[in-house]
């Protein structure tokens, strides 16, 4: 599932293959770019922000898209056969000479003036992967609305920029709290969401390498990466109480009733 680690690493791999070349192919298959054409133009970078990514390219132009629950991007040499799903999920192609990156499966693929990049992106909150980033900041943002479920806070973007479902639900575990808890009811909560945050971004950094999966726990033994997201009925980790599941907003979330006091669904 792309989160904010993911979506680092997969504008790195971007990056590398085309930062500093020329464009000698471009291929949106998407109804409202299928007649534009940057071929010939040099890529100047690719960055993340949050979960969007932004390819820029000279003129001042801006390739953004956006992962969701299911979209990819792979890069593969120029010729070898594309590996990453059926041909009919592709949805945009650029290539270089010698580099091919293939966006699958890609429900957000638009391009814009990059002066004018802030249209989709402007809103977010201090990324957790990014030169924003401030702790005190992103605190600030959870607890401006106290009565909302931590759950929620942590997914909202625009409060801080990269959590997606499974690290909400390791966040909430480590804070001992389950995510239908009031942000504004956790222990000294001021204090609690600059550490939740500070937490945030030292996962996400910890993620950005190479490596063999997520992993929150630091344990390499094979299924406990995760203290909790993906363990339904499985004995926590901590406390050997059998972990839950239920729904948060349509997503399914992960908490220990034996570790996290606070609500949470009967």
């Amino acid at each position: 599932m792309p989160e904010g680690d993911s979506v680092w690493r997969a504008a790195a791999r971007l990056h590398a293959a085309l930062a500093g070349r020329e464009l000698a192919v471009w291929d949106m298959r998407v109804p409202r770019l299928a007649t534009t054409d940057l071929t010939g133009r040099t890529t100047l970078e690719v960055v993340p922000r949050g979960k969007h990514l932004l390819a820029r390219f000279e003129g001042g132009l801006t390739l953004h898209t956006h992962l969701r629950m299911d979209g990819a991007w792979h890069v593969f040499p120029s010729g070898r056969k594309w590996r990453g799903g059926p041909l009919y999920e592709v949805r945009a192609v650029l290539g270089t000479a010698d580099r091919t990156a293939v966006g699958y499966r890609l429900p957000v693929v638009e391009l814009l003036r990059t002066a004018d990049e802030d249209r989709v992106v402007g809103h977010l909150g201090p990324d957790l992967l990014g030169p924003d980033w401030n702790a005190d900041r992103a605190a600030a943002n959870l607890l401006a609305a106290p009565e909302r479920p931590l759950g929620e806070a942590l997914l909202d973007q625009r409060n801080l920029a990269g959590i997606g479902n499974v690290y909400k639900c390791e966040l909430c575990f480590m804070a001992g709290a389950t995510p239908w808890t009031p942000v504004g009811a956790l222990p000294d909560a001021p204090r609690t969401a600059v550490r939740m945050a500070a937490a945030a971004q030292r996962l996400l950094a910890a993620n950005t390498g190479p490596g063999e999966g997520r992993n929150t726990t630091g344990s390499r033994r094979p299924g406990r990466a995760l203290f909790v997201y993906g363990r339904l009925g499985l004995p926590c980790l901590r406390c050997g109480t059998p972990v839950r599941r239920a729904d948060q907003d349509d997503r399914p979330t992960y908490w220990c009733p034996g570790c996290q006091s606070g609500p949470h669904p009967d």
